[in-house]
């Protein structure tokens, strides 16, 4: 039963995404934005910076940033 209603959805989102036009357009945009947000800036405005550094070393820094100094 289970297993038929998971088919149907599928089946459903399959003949609609085939059956777009514009839709393929908007989902490509959506896609490109996507990968820029997550990918491109996440490595210009994220960095790793406890990359390299033992697992002491990250504990010891992560504490320091986390705790206020008196």
């Amino acid at each position: 039963m289970a297993v038929q209603t998971l088919k149907k959805v599928v089946r459903f989102y399959i003949d609609g995404f085939r059956g777009m036009t514009v839709g393929k357009t908007l989902w490509a945009i959506i896609l490109v934005k996507l990968f820029i947000l997550f990918a491109i800036l996440k490595i210009f405005f994220f960095p790793d910076f406890l990359a390299g550094q033992s697992p002491e070393e990250r504990s010891r820094s992560v504490m320091k940033e986390l705790t206020p100094e008196k």
